[in-house]
């Protein structure tokens, strides 16, 4: 017997292998593919630009941004705007996502408020926050606290009801069992609650991301005086769209780091919670 369980441990450590090697081959033939679309994409791009099948002039192409890039470097002031973009965005992420997780905690803590909120915060979140931008600036003036607040009211609203609504989702039969045994809602938010909303957190960080990048741009479009909003806006109007492409690859570039650090973030909650 033990013959056979050593040999029926050996094909199941061997077929754990092969899926093994199997996945890893599978996640190089994704990244490969999406560097081989980004490779094509650029040189279609240079070449339909070169060859005059696109004006240049309107469209740009990478050699272009590339000069616009340099020429911006040397001048010293390329990366004083990334960091003053990325910094404003980190803080209204930031502010967005803590905030929105506490109200919603306190809106699950205290279903009676929840409630009577319900209406308003659909309507918060169905108001074009463009529309406030306007009273933000009035209110608090030009610069980066306005930018910050806009970013914040864009993406709070969002945060509360993706987690309250997350919170909410989880079984009666668990929340009445936990109160079965005595627990406290401090003992079911952290052993219930929280455990099982992991993915629900994940998804409002990787929202946020998206929804805080919106907002400061959208502020930098109307108030700022540097930041890559700044420059795509001065580039439209003094006709350099080679600034504005280039301002709007280094948004890309920028935007995926950050959306890949709440990747990392994911798989280091989701090992916390499987071990």
């Amino acid at each position: 017997m033990s013959a056979m369980n050593k040999a029926e441990e050996k094909n199941i450590s061997k077929e754990h292998e092969i899926y093994l090697k199997s996945v890893k081959a599978s996640k190089r033939k994704i990244i490969i593919s999406r560097i081989l679309i980004l490779v094509i994409f650029i040189g279609l791009w240079q070449i339909a630009a070169d060859l005059k099948w696109i004006d240049p002039f309107l469209t740009s192409s990478p050699s272009r941004v590339i000069k616009s890039f340099i020429s911006l470097y040397e001048d010293g002031n390329l990366l004083n705007h990334i960091l003053v973009t990325c910094y404003e965005t980190i803080i209204g992420f930031t502010l967005g996502t803590v905030l929105g997780g506490i109200i919603a905690v306190i809106l699950w803590w205290c279903p009676f408020v929840s409630k009577i909120l319900d209406p308003y915060l659909v309507v918060l979140n169905a108001l074009p926050k463009v529309a406030l931008a306007p009273i933000i600036i009035f209110w608090i003036g030009n610069g980066k606290p306005a930018i910050i607040v806009i970013t914040l009211l864009i993406s709070i609203v969002t945060t509360i009801i993706s987690i309250l609504t997350g919170f909410n989702e989880i079984e009666d039969e668990k929340i009445m069992l936990m109160k079965t045994f005595g627990a406290s809602k401090i003992q079911m938010l952290k052993f219930l609650v929280f455990p099982y909303s992991i993915p629900v957190f994940i998804s409002a960080l990787k929202i946020n991301v998206g929804l805080s990048w919106v907002g400061v741009i959208m502020g930098e479009f109307l108030v700022a005086k540097e930041g890559l909003g700044f420059l795509i806006i001065y580039g439209g109007q003094v006709a350099q769209l080679d600034m504005v492409m280039m301002s709007i690859v280094i948004l890309s570039i920028v935007a995926f780091l950050m959306y890949e650090i709440v990747a990392v973030v994911q798989k280091k909650l989701v090992n916390e919670k499987n071990n």
